[in-house]
C-alpha cells in the first residue's frame, strides 16, 4: 500500500533535498504583478496557473494595534461584523454566496491587520472582488446584530482564554512585557472593554481604517493580471479615499530587570513561559533570531525537545516562538509544559542553560545548515499554496515589510553565521530582559455536600 504524503513528511522530504542541494538556488516565485489605484490602494496580482483556483485577500492596516486603552478588542470586533450586511448583501447572503459557487470565506484579525479572504475556482474570483468591494464602503451597523455578535465574541473569549489556561498565561504574559505598547492587550480584548464597547466606537473604527488607501488587495492563482485588472479597477476606483489613520503610540520603557508573575488556574499540569522583547523585520538581527528560534525548537531534532523531553524528561512539550513581520518591536518566548512530579523551578533552569549554552558556544556548521534548510524548507512549502503564498504577501505589507522582503529573506537566512546567532543570543536574551510567567494548578474542589433532608422555614 502506498502511503500518502502529509505536509510533516513532505517538509522533511524538501528539508533533505535543500541538504543534499547546498546553495543551489531554488525558486520561490515570480514577482507579482503590482499597480496602485488612483484612490490609493495597493493591488498585488500572482499568476500561478498550475490549478484552476485562486485566493482573494483583502488587508487592512488595523489591528489591535491601533485601539485605545478601554475599548481592547474593537478591531476584532469589526471583523465579526464586517459579514452582517450591506444595502446590496444582507446579512449571511455574503458567505452564502461563496459557498454556493463552491468557495470557502473567513476572516481575522491581528495586533497589526485585518483581514478577510475567499478561495474559490479561478472563474469566480470577480465575485468575490464585487463582495469584497462592496463592503469596503457599505457595511451597514445594526444595533441588535452588534448585541448578538457581541455575545459570540465574548464565548469566544471564555474558549480561547477563560477556559484555556495555557492561554491565559500567554495573554498574561504579553501584558507584563508591554507596559505602554498596545501589544499589551489581547487581540479579542477584555471581558470589560466588551461590554464597555458601543455601535458608534465600531463605526468611528470603520471609518477610519477601512478605506482603500489603507488596504491592500492580493489574488494568487490561475489569473491573468491584464484582464483582472479592469476588473478591480471597475470594483475598487469608484471607492473614494478615507483619512490617513496616524496612530502614535506612547514609548515602551526600557525593561531594567526580570519580571516574575504566578498566574494560578484550573489546569492539569504547570506551564512555564518566558519571553524577552527583540526586533522586528527592519533589524538585519531579525534574520539570526529567526535561525536562533529553529535550532531550539524546529522538531524533535532541536535542543529544547532533546534535552527536556527526550533526555531529561522533564516536559511534555517545549517551544520557542518568534515572529520577524510585526510593525514594531515584538517578543521572542519559550515555553514548556511540566511532567508531571518535575519541579517547576527545574524546567526553569533547564530553559536559562539552553539559552546560555548558545551565549559561549555558537553552534556548530552542521547544526546551522540544518536550521538554515529547515526555515527554507517552510517558505518554499508556504509559496507553494496560493493561500499561504498571499497571506506572506498580506503581512509584509501590512506591517510595512513589503513584499519583496518575502523574496529576498531565503538570501538574507543564508548569510547568517554561528557568531551572529551567539551574538544575538546574548545580546537580548539576557536576565533583565527577561519576563517569566508561570501557570499553577489549583488545587482540586472538595466535593460538594449533599444537600440536607431537613430545613428550616417556611415551606
Amino acid at each position: 500500500m502506498i502511503r500518502p504524503i502529509t505536509t510533516r513528511t513532505w517538509f522533511a522530504c524538501l528539508a533533505g533535498i535543500l541538504l543534499i542541494l547546498g546553495d543551489h538556488s531554488i525558486s520561490m516565485g515570480a514577482d507579482p504583478n503590482e499597480y496602485t489605484l488612483t484612490n490609493g490602494m495597493k493591488v498585488l496580482l500572482i499568476e500561478v496557473p498550475k490549478a484552476p483556483v485562486a485566493t482573494v485577500q483583502v488587508w487592512y492596516k488595523v489591528g489591535s494595534r491601533n485601539e485605545v486603552m478601554g475599548r481592547a478588542g474593537l478591531s476584532h470586533m469589526l471583523e465579526h461584523m464586517m459579514f452582517k450586511g450591506t444595502a446590496r448583501y444582507p446579512k449571511g447572503s455574503f458567505s452564502r454566496i461563496i459557498r454556493k459557487n463552491g468557495g470557502v470565506d473567513n476572516a481575522f484579525t491581528g495586533q497589526d491587520f485585518t483581514a478577510y479572504f475567499e478561495n474559490v475556482a479561478a472563474d469566480r474570483v470577480g465575485l468575490a472582488l464585487e463582495l469584497e468591494a462592496d463592503r469596503m464602503q457599505g457595511l451597514l451597523l445594526d444595533h441588535s446584530e452588534f448585541q448578538t455578535e457581541r455575545d459570540v465574541v465574548k464565548e469566544e473569549r471564555r474558549l480561547r482564554s477563560e477556559d484555556d489556561p495555557q492561554g491565559a498565561l500567554v495573554e498574561a504574559l504579553f501584558a507584563q512585557v508591554f507596559m505602554s505598547h498596545p501589544y499589551h492587550w489581547p487581540v479579542i480584548g477584555w471581558f470589560a472593554d466588551l461590554d464597555a464597547m458601543a455601535i458608534e466606537d465600531l463605526q468611528r473604527h470603520y471609518d477610519t481604517f477601512y478605506s482603500p488607501n489603507n488596504a491592500t488587495l492580493i489574488v494568487v492563482g490561475d489569473i491573468k493580471a491584464d484582464s483582472l485588472l479592469p476588473i478591480i479597477k471597475r470594483l475598487f476606483e469608484p471607492i473614494p479615499r478615507g483619512p490617513s489613520p496616524k496612530h502614535v503610540l506612547p514609548p515602551e520603557p526600557e525593561q531594567r530587570g526580570e519580571r516574575r508573575f504566578l498566574l494560578k488556574r484550573d489546569a492539569q499540569v504547570p506551564f512555564v513561559m518566558t519571553g524577552f522583547r527583540i526586533p522586528n523585520y527592519s533589524s538585519d538581527d531579525s534574520y539570526a533570531l529567526n535561525l536562533l528560534e529553529s535550532i531550539l525548537s524546529h522538531g524533535k531534532s532541536s535542543r529544547l525537545y532533546q534535552s527536556l523531553v527526550y533526555e531529561q524528561k522533564m516536559a511534555l512539550a517545549v517551544g520557542a516562538d518568534y515572529s520577524l513581520l510585526q510593525t514594531d518591536p515584538g517578543l521572542f518566548y519559550f515555553y514548556a509544559v511540566v511532567n508531571p512530579g518535575t519541579k517547576v523551578e527545574a524546567v526553569e533552569e533547564a530553559l536559562q542553560r539552553e539559552v546560555l549554552r548558545l551565549q559561549n558556544d555558537p553552534p556548530s556548521e552542521l547544526e546551522l545548515q540544518r536550521a538554515k534548510n529547515q526555515v527554507e524548507a517552510s517558505r518554499v512549502f508556504e509559496q507553494d499554496s496560493n493561500f499561504r503564498h498571499a497571506m506572506l504577501m498580506g503581512q509584509a505589507e501590512t506591517v510595512g515589510a513589503g513584499w519583496r522582503r518575502i523574496n529576498q529573506f531565503v538570501e538574507h537566512i543564508r548569510a547568517v553565521t554561528a557568531q551572529d546567532i551567539q551574538r544575538v543570543a546574548k545580546q537580548y536574551l539576557t536576565p533583565d530582559s527577561r519576563t517569566t510567567g508561570i501557570l499553577i494548578p489549583l488545587p482540586p474542589k472538595p466535593p460538594e455536600s449533599p444537600p440536607s433532608a431537613t430545613h428550616d422555614g417556611k415551606s
